[in-house]
């Protein structure tokens, strides 16, 4: 028997034939109602056994209601799924969420950083993608109420959530290692992000354990994109492919590189072996299905809403938390022993 859902404030809303903020607002004292109305948020209250969520009201009382979620590109599928995810979470709680695309640019994530700083939302789920962090640092730890996920901001002194991204790369290692590649291609991001560092350290351990002098693990640094995947495969090429088997360190970069191979007739996994990370895109419909570390994308989602209203912000020390959440391997048909021709 499926355990039964919480009553949620939308719940109440509906009930009560109101919106969702109008409910909000009437339990944090920032809203007086007629008579009647109040009355029949009251009864749905009563009648649904509505428990009213201490953290939420916590983090917004007299404030806006609305959380912001920061992300460097909404048309990247895995920004996409960690969105609705957030809004989902943030719709249970009463809660408005306001979106904001960067472009990866740090005006515009310095932009709405300072939004924040002027109570035009009550706290943020804050996304970047790329390395130059120190300004961004100083605006959060200024402003508080932030919560970084999926890529680090260094200096930021404020909860972070991200993938287990080293337990990542271990598993594409050991899996390589698995099938008798010694000689790996890690292609990801630039090499002072957190995440690329994680993942590759994880590969190189992996395979250093299993092979040890003999494993070399070669490493093209760029973007977590398809235009890089393109660039990371042709480079690919014109060294000789200097690697048995591709790590492919997100969706986006193994689609460029699949791109480019089948073009030039390289076979996978018949000539290359490949392995990709996130595994959002529909990787099990590919030819062949590709083989890639699984991150848990709308756990990551909710969590991240979780934290912004958990934290005690009035209480909390200037310092910098982080929690990691589990991945896994989804093995498909991408990876096979390395080819003698």
């Amino acid at each position: 028997m499926a355990p039964m859902r919480a009553t949620s404030l939308k719940d109440v809303a509906q009930a009560a034939g109101v919106s969702v903020a109008t409910v909000s607002r009437l339990l944090n004292g920032s809203l007086e109602l007629p008579a009647e109305t109040k009355a029949r948020i009251d009864t749905a209250i009563r009648e649904l056994n509505y428990v009213p969520n201490p953290h939420a009201r916590r983090l917004s009382r007299g404030r806006s209601d609305t959380i912001g979620l920061v992300v460097p590109d909404i048309a990247n599928p895995f920004f996409g799924v960690l969105v609705a995810a957030v809004e989902e979470a943030a719709d249970q709680q009463g809660l408005a969420v306001s979106l904001f695309a960067t472009l990866n640019r740090t005006g515009r994530e310095l932009s709405y950083l300072r939004l924040l700083a002027r109570n035009h939302v009550d706290g943020l789920v804050f996304i970047t993608n790329h390395p130059e962090t120190d300004e961004l640092a100083e605006l959060i730890n200024a402003t508080g109420k932030v919560v970084v996920v999926d890529e680090d901001v260094q200096g930021a002194l404020v909860p972070k959530l991200f993938c287990d991204n080293e337990q990542g790369g271990r598993l594409a290692g050991a899996h390589l290692a698995d099938h008798g590649h010694r000689r790996v291609l890690y292609v990801g991001g630039a090499d002072d992000m957190l995440s690329a560092q994680r993942r590759y350290q994880g590969c190189l351990a992996a395979l250093s354990a299993r092979f040890g002098s003999d494993a070399a693990l070669h490493r093209y640094c760029g973007d977590y994109t398809v235009e890089f995947g393109r660039h990371a495969a042709r480079q690919f090429l014109a060294e000789g492919r200097p690697a048995t088997a591709i790590f492919a360190s997100s969706d986006e970069i193994a689609i460029g590189m699949m791109e480019v191979l089948r073009a030039e007739g390289i076979r996978i996994p018949d000539d290359v072996s490949m392995i990709g990370f996130d595994d959002v895109a529909p990787l099990h419909l590919f030819a062949p299905a590709l083989t890639a570390i699984r991150q848990p994308v709308r756990a990551i989602g909710q969590r991240a809403l979780s934290l912004l209203l958990e934290t005690n912000w009035d209480k909390r020390s200037a310092s910098a938390t982080e929690e990691l959440l589990p991945v896994e391997i989804v093995v498909r048909n991408s990876v096979a022993p390395p080819s003698t021709t």
